[in-house]
């Protein structure tokens, strides 16, 4: 099959699309073949490109995010069936150990991320087990398949970062870094249907005004602004009762100084840089609480599935490339020009 690969660390030089071979043979029990119609890109993929510190087996199959057709199932497969039309949930642990057992499946062991530590999107076939498939809902507009592709990773990290970790509360305020990127735009809808007022920052006044659009109550242009200043402008001196930043090194400070007593700072990721300093006095002085957060487990993935149904958290796909123009669509990922998700359309074998 046609697959986006990798055959060593480096960049762009690195990605190449190849044949490799194909995932045919027989299903585990509950396992799921999918003929995939589109991918979407994360930034994963590029930090998967650079080096990431476990083993890879080259030739390494990108994509963390796909939606396709549904070709053949295991024998103990119920809630699929072929010729269903499925999302995937990218993150996929093992199901058995301690933390699977009381339902936190991103804690999981041994978990893994298509496209990271498995063979990913980015290709016709891919094999996932039938927990980490959801049929996508239909809609008055129906979803495309980019759409349906550019769904599940972002919106599931955010989901868990705003509602589970930080359990956003109406009338709260919101920090949101970088708005542009999957996981902020996903991050401030999120938020706003929780009730909470959001302030959105970018570097782009054109994001800026799309982010105003999707309804931040506030936007702050992060190049030209002191955005703690204004956060505290805005807030009475008091801050924001929640940070949420997936940009790391670059924001730390100014996410912490725009922080309330006893706000909540919350990332899951580290796209400028993954060292940071902290004073710990100020740390407990202001009884911040700090919080990671990685994907969601399989409840908060059926939520999220639940609301898309419902209308809500529609994706924004920002361009679909061929997927013979990948190449193209991750160099523009990595310059950053995106308001939404990139995504890949793959076509019928």
């Amino acid at each position: 099959m046609r697959a986006w690969v990798i055959r060593g660390i480096g960049g762009l030089d690195q990605l190449q699309i190849a044949d490799v071979p194909d995932l045919a043979g027989p299903l585990e029990a509950r396992q799921v073949r999918i003929a995939l119609r589109a991918a979407a890109l994360n930034r994963l993929d590029l930090f998967v490109m650079r080096g990431l510190p476990h083993e890879y087996h080259y030739p390494h199959i990108l994509g963390a995010d796909g939606a396709g057709v549904v070709e053949a199932v295991g024998a103990q497969v119920r809630s699929v069936r072929p010729g269903d039309r499925v999302m995937i949930n990218p993150g996929i642990p093992d199901y058995r150990c301690e933390y699977c057992r009381a339902g936190e499946h991103s804690l999981c062991v041994n978990y893994g991320i298509l496209g990271e530590h498995r063979p990913g999107t980015l290709a016709e076939y891919v094999i996932v087990p039938e927990q980490n498939t959801a049929i996508i809902p239909t809609l008055p507009k129906p979803l495309t398949w980019a759409e349906a592709a550019a769904f599940s990773l972002v919106t599931l990290t955010a989901w868990r970062m705003v509602v589970t970790r930080a359990q956003v509360r109406p009338g709260e305020t919101v920090l949101v870094w970088g708005i542009g990127g999957g996981v902020s735009l996903a991050a401030l809808r999120i938020a706003k249907v929780r009730g909470a007022r959001v302030i959105a920052t970018s570097s782009s006044a054109a994001k800026l005004e799309q982010a105003r659009a999707l309804g931040a109550d506030v936007t702050l242009n992060h190049r030209t602004e002191k955005v703690s200043q204004q956060v505290r402008a805005l807030t009475e001196k008091r801050g924001a009762d929640v940070v949420i930043d997936s940009v790391g090194e670059s924001t730390w400070d100014e996410s912490l100084r725009s922080l309330e007593r006893g706000g909540r700072l919350v990332t899951c990721g580290a796209t400028t840089g993954p060292k940071v300093a902290l004073d710990i006095r100020r740390l407990f002085w202001y009884q911040w609480s700090i919080m990671g957060s990685t994907m969601g487990n399989d409840a908060e993935y059926r939520e999220i599935v639940r609301l898309l149904g419902a209308g809500e958290l529609r994706p924004i796909v920002d361009r679909v490339f061929p997927f013979a123009e990948a190449r193209a669509a991750f160099e523009r990922l990595e310059r950053g020009e995106q308001l939404g998700k990139i995504a890949v359309a793959i076509s019928p074998a």
